[in-house]
């Protein structure tokens, strides 16, 4: 018979044993906080489904490798998601459930257009909402880098590309403030609508500094219905023009030659070629991705160092 004392030494280093597992298990877990709440990850994700086209861009961006994402149009830069090589798991706003099930997913992400299925799909597998608050873009657009940075432990790459688009945006921001008053129109099928400060595209406005022709526009998720009058009333210095149609990848007259006419002929913007074709995929599908906003901030300055 031994004496107690010598199994001492190997009781606590089994305590010690167990204890270390399961701080290492806590420490593995990844707590995200997300438009609909918290959702708690019991580790770095291997398995990822994305219905948002902008956290799509920014786990690109990063070197994250998505394996489902919805059907439809996706900008050039992420044409290895457009090919049918990746799963598809259903549209943008209405999932292939049967689809995201049979991929026992490790997360799956929505936002915008998808947000209204995160129920469903947090009964399948750990979700979150990563939606772009519109009235602080940017400052929304951060947090959600951010937080699929820290999830996918690549918190380095983000900041780097961070400090990079900060620096970009100040420039841009220069320019701006002087080059005169500028409209954001929005053509589709024959139609237009243009949008203001506050509205889902107002961020033209309010983060990257174009002051608006017109300060009275109705607030809404689909804009203000206007005429080619309108804009020659308003007379922009400059016209700034997102072609949904071409966005969604729908036949159609293209913006340019709809909007190439007496009325808007007159305005100063095309007087002194001052209209701006914005990358409509960036615009209307992707937002507030890492790739699309830095892809803006070029655009726009490009389009104010040639005046």
């Amino acid at each position: 018979m031994f004496p107690k004392f010598r199994s001492l030494p190997f009781a606590l280093a089994l305590a010690a044993a167990v204890f270390a597992s399961h701080a290492s298990t806590a420490s593995a877990e990844i707590l995200v906080k997300h438009s609909k709440g918290e959702t708690t990850l019991a580790a770095k994700p291997e398995k990822v489904l994305v219905f948002d086209i902008a956290s799509l861009d920014t786990l690109t961006a990063l070197g994250v490798e998505v394996d489902g994402v919805p059907s439809g149009a996706k900008p050039d830069y992420l044409s290895k998601y457009a090919g049918g090589d990746v799963l598809t798991i259903g549209s943008l706003f209405e999932p292939d459930y049967e689809a995201v099930n049979a991929a026992e997913p490790d997360l799956i992400i929505v936002a915008g257009r998808s947000s209204a299925k995160f129920e469903d799909l947090a009964k399948i597998a750990p979700t979150i909402d990563l939606t772009v608050d519109a009235a602080r873009f940017i400052d929304s657009a951060k947090h959600n880098i951010n937080t699929l940075a820290n999830i996918f432990g690549k918190e380095a790459e983000a900041e780097t590309a961070l400090k990079a688009f900060d620096t970009s945006l100040a420039a841009l921001k220069e320019k701006s403030a002087s080059v005169g008053k500028g409209s954001l129109i929005l053509t589709t099928g024959g139609k237009m609508s243009t949008y203001g400060p506050g509205s889902r595209f107002g961020m033209l406005f309010s983060e990257y500094g174009v002051q608006p022709a017109d300060e009275k526009i109705k607030v809404g998720s689909h804009g203000q219905p206007i005429s080619f009058e309108y804009i020659l009333e308003t007379n922009p210095d400059w016209l700034f023009v997102i072609d949904r149609d071409a966005a969604i990848g729908r036949e159609g007259q293209a913006a340019s030659k709809f909007l190439d006419n007496d009325i808007v002929a007159q305005t100063t913007a095309w007087k002194q070629g001052q209209v701006v074709y914005l990358d409509a995929t960036g615009w209307y599908l992707v937002g507030g991705g890492l790739t699309s906003m830095q892809n803006t901030v070029d655009q726009l300055t490009k389009a104010f160092d040639g005046k």
